[in-house]
């Protein structure tokens, strides 16, 4: 048995020998294959390593010789101090505002606290004294993350060389590359800055030059603004408030937010603390004091301040494509140009004024109606509106859990908010109420213009610029009602008369999956002309318009008139539910006010350089294209007379006491969203928009929340001034072009007729006659020149025509004898206030 088994190891030990003999060559094999696709990974990875480089360097080199935009050289960095502010003003020539690389006033660095200037490279950059204006640790890391990983940030990384050369010369727009290049060039810039001056020559250029919030440059304004003292007496505390600023100007403003800027505070002096400008002790004593702030409210507010912001972009564009002799770009902020706008300096104040009156007011109400409710309803919105807002977004990528964030929202803390009375008011509230605060505020939108020459002629964009920046000018929201005069243009160019009659009946329309258009008042019945069912916007009418007008046709006159934003295909555009901004909808009436001549609106007249010569001008349009017929237009203007006159927008005459010839529409969306009201006179088109930033707040009532109410307000006290001033004289007494007699004949008809009393087989022998006429004033191009003819004017084959007006007339009389009293009461008669507004109520 012993023997047998050591036969069976030594047969085994072979055959493990054997196999691992006839496998050796496939292993072999194996491991060669592996150390192939090695080799191949290798250089794959050297490959991308190398063409990452090579794009590197060629980024470099195409930055350095300009192909992104001139790299400063020294003459022009040691010339820094000779930049010049651009002067824009108004058109009468009032000095509207300026844009500057630093609203500064210098101080030298000796008369600079060393706190300040410990403190800014304590937190900015500690090897300030050490390198040459580019940290190379930080920069390969902003380089990396920047070029080869195209992150959009890539952390700090900036000198204050640097910075500075960021702050002297803004960065561009280069689209998916403009993070890179845009670092590339501060940095080559920051390289020429170290050779122009000294470190010491750079701090104070810096410290001279640096924004903080509010339109504030420079050390010296600051230390007056938040703490009414000068830069030499700031102390430790106060200078790390102020160089704890510059993380974020308005991030950590210490009025608008001083639980931020008291931890950014502290957060600075521990910094000082790292690098021993402070001791431990000194420090742990001072982040125990408050902010201390003595804040400078002498402070003046800047002139149209949504306007600036909005021509800034504008003055960029057309500076872009304008070159000096020398070849190189004007420079919006250094080459003292004068920019000449269309805004008129008391059209701004008072339109101003009629924003701040109405919304201060409009607010109580909204908060009232409110009261003990959300506005918000549902506790989803609150919470997207609690994600949005910086603080979630800080302290979510600081990795803590929706609990412990929800903790952090409910704790009270002091907190600047806006305030209606004070403007700005600083209070105890925790963030979530903060969110709620804010959530609940409506804003507004307002642009006036002259529409004969496309002059903006006021802009303002919201309820205060320096909490929100929003322009609601130039945002979309639904324009509800304000479309619907496009349908009605497009329904009398296509020969619907004014004067046929539409059911004012609640209909499905199948091809449109059962569509059902709503009145907002929930009323109806009776027979509406166009001018009823126009000046009481009520929405059956338009609808059913819009059928007999066709979709595409309304679509394409829409565009044409000024609107570029998407216009769906459905019927309901018909109602305004399509998104337009204020801007668009203002062109849009300026079409109708310029009897179809579409001029485009702008707002620079011309630019100078600060000689006086001209390098810019707006081209007056000679022959304007001519959108719509005349005598179409003055039947819209006649209708939209009525809406003011005695429908949805006579609160104007009886609340606002404005007398003259007024035409305008009155919007409200969906659930009382959003309202609007734009009106114009035959030489101004004005119109307004208000509603919450999210559209799921709004009032309640249709009677609160519809834009007679919430938007015409603004468009009456504005012109309450306008009318009160007499160099306006001209927009007061304006008229509109007179219609012809043939334009006459098609408008005069009964606005609305009762179901109780229409005679039916009457009003469609009457809508014949009128499709008759109307066609027989179509035939002709040109309206009649009446003292062409014999027989008082009137062409002889129009005699027949008119006989039978002239008889359709006195039937007509005799029907409104018939309904005399019927009208006393409901339509034309007099009325107290509480019956006024409620009629208001039948639409937008």
């Amino acid at each position: 048995m012993r023997l047998l088994s050591l036969l069976k190891k030594e047969i085994s030990h072979h055959f493990r020998g054997f196999r691992k003999w006839t496998k050796r060559p496939d292993q072999e094999g194996k491991m060669e294959s592996k150390r192939s696709k090695k080799k191949l990974i290798l250089l794959g990875l050297g490959g991308v390593f190398l063409l990452g480089i090579l794009s590197v360097l060629l980024l470099v080199g195409l930055t350095y010789f300009g192909t992104f935009g001139k790299i400063p050289t020294e003459a022009d960095l040691r010339n820094i101090y000779n930049f010049n502010a651009s002067e824009v003003y108004f058109e009468d020539e009032v000095l509207l505002g300026k844009y500057f690389i630093e609203n500064r006033s210098d101080v030298n660095i000796g008369e600079i606290s060393p706190h300040v200037v410990n403190a800014l490279i304590a937190t900015e950059d500690a090897r300030f004294m050490e390198h040459s204006g580019v940290d190379v640790r930080a920069a390969a890391r902003v380089l990396w993350k920047s070029i080869l990983l195209r992150q959009e940030s890539s952390g700090g990384g900036s000198t204050i060389s640097q910075q500075l050369a960021k702050n002297l010369y803004p960065r561009q727009n280069y689209g998916k590359l403009g993070m890179p290049i845009n670092k590339l060039k501060e940095m080559m810039t920051a390289r020429r800055l170290e050779q122009v001056y000294s470190k010491e020559g750079l701090l104070n250029l810096y410290l001279n030059t640096v924004p903080f919030s509010r339109n504030i440059y420079g050390i010296k304004i600051a230390s007056n603004q938040f703490y009414s003292t000068t830069p030499e007496n700031l102390h430790p505390e106060q200078a790390a408030v102020l160089i704890g600023m510059l993380k974020g100007n308005s991030l950590y403003d210490p009025v608008r937010n001083p639980e931020r800027s008291l931890e950014r505070r502290n957060v600075v002096l521990r910094l000082m603390e790292r690098y021993d400008y402070l001791d431990k002790s000194e420090v742990d004593s001072l982040v125990q004091l408050p902010l201390g702030l003595e804040y400078n409210k002498a402070q003046k507010r800047s002139k149209a301040p949504y306007f600036q912001e909005h021509l800034k972009g504008e003055l960029e564009a057309i500076l872009a494509n304008i070159r000096k002799p020398t070849g190189e770009s004007y420079g919006l902020y250094t080459d003292g140009l004068r920019v000449y706008t269309t805004i008129d300096s008391k059209m701004q104040d008072y339109a101003e004024y009629a924003v701040g009156k109405h919304m201060a007011g409009l607010q109580k109400t909204f908060n009232k109606h409110w009261k003990g409710r959300k506005p918000w309803r549902s506790d989803g919105i609150l919470k997207r509106e609690v994600q949005k807002s910086r603080r979630y977004k800080i302290w979510k990528g600081a990795g803590y859990s929706e609990e412990k964030i929800d903790s952090f929202f409910a704790l009270p803390v002091q907190m600047s908010i806006f305030d209606w009375e004070k403007g700005e008011a600083v209070k105890e509230m925790s963030p979530l109420d903060s969110v709620k605060y804010y959530i609940a505020l409506l804003h507004a939108g307002f642009l006036a213009a002259e529409p004969q020459s496309g002059k903006i002629r006021a802009w303002v964009g919201g309820i205060d610029y320096a909490h929100f920046q929003y322009d609601h000018v130039k945002s979309k929201r639904q324009v509800g009602s304000t479309f619907k005069p496009i349908v009605y243009t497009k329904a009398v160019e296509k020969g619907i008369s004014p004067c046929n009659y539409f059911q004012n009946i609640l209909t499905a329309y199948p091809e449109w999956e059962d569509w059902q258009p709503r009145n907002s008042d929930g009323k109806y019945g009776g027979f509406y002309s166009m001018a009823g069912g126009l000046s009481k916007s009520v929405n059956t009418i338009t609808v059913e318009i819009l059928f007999q007008t066709g979709i595409e046709n309304v679509r394409d006159l829409a565009k044409n008139m000024g609107i570029k934003s998407s216009i769906p295909e459905g019927p309901a555009i018909a109602l305004g539910a399509m998104e337009g901004s204020l801007y668009e909808m203002i062109q849009v009436y300026s079409t109708l006010a310029n009897r179809g001549k579409k001029v485009d609106l702008h707002t620079i007249e011309r630019i100078e350089t600060s000689n006086g010569t001209v390098i810019y001008e707006h081209q007056i349009e000679e022959k304007p294209e001519q959108i719509i017929r005349p005598e179409h237009v003055d039947i819209m203007t006649h209708l939209l007379q009525s809406v003011v006159d005695s429908g949805t927008a006579r609160r104007l005459r009886y609340h606002h006491g404005l007398g003259g010839e007024i035409a305008g529409k009155t919007g409200t969306t969906q659930k009382q969203s959003d309202g609007w009201f734009i009106g114009y006179k035959s030489n101004l088109v004005a119109g307004a928009w208000v509603g919450a930033e999210n559209p799921s707040v709004h009032f309640r009532s249709l009677s609160l929340g519809q834009g007679a109410n919430t938007a015409l307000p603004i468009w009456g006290h504005f012109m309450r001034k306008v009318y009160n001033d007499k160099s306006f004289k001209s927009i007061r007494y304006a008229k509109f072009q007179k219609p012809d007699e043939f334009t006459l004949a098609q408008i005069e008809c009964d606005p609305y007729i009762p179901d109780e009393i229409i005679d039916f087989d009457l009003l469609m022998e009457e809508e014949a006659r009128d499709r008759h006429f109307q066609d027989l004033f179509r035939r002709n191009d040109q309206a009649f020149n009446l003292e062409d003819y014999e027989n008082g004017g009137i062409p002889p084959d129009q005699m027949e025509t008119l006989e039978q007006r002239t008889e359709r007339l006195k039937k007509k009389e005799e029907r409104k004898s018939k309904l005399k009293e019927l009208w006393k009461n409901k339509l034309f008669g007099k009325k107290d206030k509480k019956k006024d507004e409620g009629r208001e109520n039948r639409g937008g």
